[in-house]
């Protein structure tokens, strides 16, 4: 047996062996057969480490009740962390699966190695559910919301947004934003219901674009991403605010110097990672407050922006970054080419 097949051995005998909560079933179970709908006749690839095994082995018992094939990775059991590239064994099983499940604690610097499996996961079509940073929180909360009807209200929220022109968005911490869109630039639908036109993050409630551009103050008083969440953690104490001109980052004060320059040295990577690559809306009517956990966060109902990588290949932008880090804050106030959809952080729309 060559070493790829014994590690990968050693993997599945880890996770199918292994107990865990069973409060996680809800969870995993609507991961696997709502959100990603896996097929007994489909072969799925499951990427996790060790932080995240508990939360693995609940998702591969899902698998093993489906009847699918299955093929499971234990990062640390074939590379050193942080990864600097994705594992040659994993890229070649990801090549001859129909769904792929990614749950991982992010460490400093991974970004590369997680782009290049989106790579292969959207030349392939891969139906891939985006876990990093999952939680067993998370799994109580976000994975056991209803995302049919999450998604229900993603439509209504595109039908709003897919033709706008301007997008304004405010708070009472001292947020307002105004995002000029770009017609040649896609929405996409997030919502938890994942298919293979677009990978999407468990637990799911998102749409989002490109914009044209954005300028204005975001009160950070949610959460930052990438790995300065599980640094930092949630903001409401010490917020970060920024302002934005013409789309790029200008300025960031914030009370935690800490935050602050980590976050600046962040968005200063490359030439574009200080641009807002992403100007999105978080649809998962069923969280009812950010918990510091940027997976969950973002898709709790307002607006959030990310600096950097635009993911061009679902949105049509052109232009590229190595970096991308998301920002949340809390109530906000939305309207659409003058019309007001959302009120203190609750839609005014019905799912």
């Amino acid at each position: 047996m060559n070493t790829d097949l014994q590690l990968n051995a050693k993997s599945n005998r880890q996770l199918n062996q292994m107990a865990f909560d069973p409060e996680l079933t809800q969870g995993a179970r609507n991961a696997v057969r709502v959100c990603l709908r896996v097929l007994p006749s489909e072969k799925v690839t499951v990427i996790t480490d060790e932080v995240s095994l508990e939360i693995a082995a609940a998702l591969v018992h899902e698998l093993e009740e489906v009847g699918c094939r299955y093929q499971t990775w234990v990062l640390e059991d074939i590379a050193t962390r942080p990864l600097t590239d994705l594992p040659l064994a994993i890229a070649a099983d990801l090549e001859t699966s129909h769904v792929s499940i990614f749950a991982v604690t992010a460490q400093t610097n991974e970004l590369k190695s997680r782009m290049q499996m989106t790579d292969i996961v959207n030349r392939n079509n891969i139906r891939h559910a985006h876990m990093v940073n999952i939680k067993k929180r998370i799994m109580l909360e976000g994975m056991r919301a209803d995302f049919l009807k999450v998604d229900r209200l993603s439509v209504k929220v595109m039908e709003r947004v897919s033709a706008a022109r301007q997008i304004r968005a405010k708070t009472p911490a001292g947020t307002d934003l105004v995002a000029d869109l770009n017609p040649n630039y896609r929405w996409v639908k997030t919502s938890g219901i994942i298919s293979t036109a677009k990978w999407g993050n468990l637990p799911g409630g998102e749409v989002f674009t490109t914009p044209g551009e954005v300028n204005g103050t975001f009160v950070i008083d949610g959460v930052v991403g990438d790995y300065l969440c599980e640094k930092f953690g949630d903001l409401k104490a010490h917020p970060l605010t920024i302002q934005v001109k013409g789309n790029r980052l200008i300025a960031a004060h914030s009370a935690n110097k800490e935050l602050k320059d980590d976050f600046w040295a962040y968005t200063h990577k490359d030439e574009n990672s200080d641009r807002v690559g992403e100007f999105a809306i978080g649809t998962n009517i069923e969280l009812k407050d950010v918990i510091g956990e940027i997976l969950q966060d973002e898709k709790y109902p307002g607006v959030h922006i990310a600096f950097g990588n635009p993911y061009g290949a679902h949105t049509g932008a052109e232009w590229y970054s190595s970096t991308h880090i998301d920002v949340v804050g809390r109530k906000f106030d939305i309207w659409v080419d003058g019309e007001q959809i959302m009120r203190d952080g609750h839609f005014l729309i019905e799912a």
